[in-house]
């Protein structure tokens, strides 16, 4: 059996930290690798040893898969951890690091291929009996056919690309009129994207809630369900507020969708952590949506209930051990949630908001989690991802998670750029979210930039007004003192000229 004495972490940031803290807490030696914009990372001088790969850009750093290899070669690294984007889903790159004699901290290259591709998914997990949205089976090929198809699935259904994620590639089409043009554009987006033209259609869901379940499973064919997460809260088709459990899962639809998502990881015998994505429809029925196989950026909230470490289950398995317990050993304690504190401006449509962390200075308490990767004084890179951290609380009910929620982000002290706290204090404090009747459109629904203008006082309005009297009289002195001022450089000179 393998024993890993030295990891590579092929990743930046707030995930490499997490990733190192573990392997260090396990004995094992750790390299970071940094793009030059990251030099000055706390990941870089947390790690016993560091790389520089190259320049900001991704494609001359972080993407660089072969040389991330040899320098592992070169200083006796055993294996590597992907983390999450960057080369984590690279099928090419897992296979790479296996022929290179070194440990993949990750599922197999098969496994990545076939959960890759999002139609190769649903013909692979329909053997197992699980629920699929209703569309279409392979690539469109026909038009004529596809428009065919979507009038016996029913408008409003789902252009999707095949190699897709994070919203590119997805077209809604509301009728038989719009879907020539949509598919276009959805096959345009997709090539351009991720250099793959296939789509697919399905049923659209116009009310969904997005919940997913981790799985993990080790080589000998175990697979556990570690419950769900609610990820429903997004701004364009990403997510930005996660909780777990759902408030509307119940223990009878856990079951069954943790059998299910168990099932998904059984079609392409999967080991290694993974997330079995689920869209859910107003009447709580499940659909299979696609398998992501890696580490989630959420995945802390199910570390919170159910106590255990990921990342140190990761590495276990990577060296081939079992998993370390049984699906009967897990139990839900409490309720987590987790926002993404992202460099974004909410009154500007989500736009990012680059620039330096003047104030930097995270909450603190029981309960509280806060995953990052930057210090203050440093500067958001416009070159990658704008997430500044993850933030996370832990309580016994979901009420006192979310009021722990409040408070941590009202001690979270960021300046210098707009983040996306005060969006993610509104959210959770919202008739819909506390409720828990909420879906993928609460920001459509519920959100507009101008409720994050702060309300006063009566009493904080008089002491503004108060202030902005004193302005007004402080900016009419200097200005009748700048006409005297005037008036008698006026007086000197006309003696002068006299």
């Amino acid at each position: 059996m393998p024993e890993i004495k030295k990891l590579l972490v092929a990743n930046r940031g707030e995930i490499s930290l997490r990733i190192m803290r573990t392997a260090r807490e396990m004995g094992i030696k750790t390299v970071a690798v940094y793009s030059e914009a990251d030099r000055n990372s706390p990941h870089v001088h947390f790690a016993d040893e560091a790389i520089c790969l190259g320049p900001p850009a991704s494609a001359q750093s972080y993407l660089l898969g072969n040389k991330i290899i040899a320098e592992c070669k070169r200083l006796g690294v055993d294996a590597i951890h992907p983390g999450y984007g960057f080369l984590s889903e690279n099928a090419d790159f897992a296979r790479k690091v296996g022929e290179a004699g070194l440990i993949f901290v990750g599922p197999s290259t098969e496994a990545i291929e076939i959960m890759g591709s999002k139609l190769a998914a649903k013909q692979a997990v329909s053997k197992y009996n699980i629920p699929l949205v209703p569309g279409t089976e392979e690539a469109i090929t026909d038009i004529e056919e596809a428009k065919k198809l979507a009038v016996e699935i029913g408008y409003p259904i789902l252009i999707k690309a095949s190699a897709g994620g994070g919203g590119k590639g997805m077209r809604v089409v509301e009728n038989e009129a719009e879907f020539e043009d949509q598919m276009n554009r959805a096959v345009s987006e997709a090539t351009s994207s991720f250099g793959d033209g296939a789509v697919f259609i399905e049923k659209f869901i116009t009310s969904p809630r997005h919940i997913e379940i981790q799985v993990l499973g080790d080589q000998n064919g175990n697979i556990v369900y570690l419950f769900e997460r609610e990820c429903s809260i997004q701004r364009r088709h990403q997510k930005v507020i996660e909780e777990a459990p759902s408030s509307v899962v119940s223990p009878e639809m856990r079951e069954a969708m943790g059998k299910a998502a168990v099932g998904v990881a059984k079609a392409c015998n999967y080991y290694g952590a993974g997330t079995v994505e689920f869209i859910v429809d107003q009447d709580l029925n499940f659909y299979f949506l696609e398998m992501n196989t890696r580490l989630q950026v959420e995945h802390p909230v199910t570390e919170m209930i159910t106590g255990k470490d990921l990342v140190r289950e990761q590495i276990y398995v990577a060296e081939g051990r079992d998993l370390s317990f049984k699906q009967e050993d897990l139990i839900i304690h409490g309720h987590s949630l987790e926002v993404r504190v992202y460099a974004e401006d909410p009154q500007n449509n989500f736009l990012p908001d680059i620039g330096q962390l003047k104030v930097y200075q995270r909450p603190q308490g029981p309960g509280i989690r806060v995953d990052d990767g930057f210090e203050e004084g440093m500067h958001i890179p416009i070159f990658y991802d704008p997430m500044i951290s993850k933030l996370i609380t832990h309580a016994e009910t979901r009420t006192a998670a979310i009021e722990k929620m409040v408070r941590a982000i009202e001690d979270y002290k960021i300046t210098g750029i707009k983040t996306t706290l005060d969006f993610c204090k509104f959210a959770i404090q919202h008739e819909a979210f506390r409720s828990g009747n909420f879906d993928t459109n609460f920001v459509a629904k519920y959100f507009e930039p101008s409720q994050l203008i702060p309300e006063f006082s009566a009493e904080e309005q008089e002491i503004l007004a108060a202030l902005a009297v004193r302005f007004m009289e402080k900016k009419q002195k200097s200005i009748v003192s700048e006409q005297v001022h005037q008036s008698e450089k006026e007086s000197a000179w006309k003696k002068r000229l006299n």
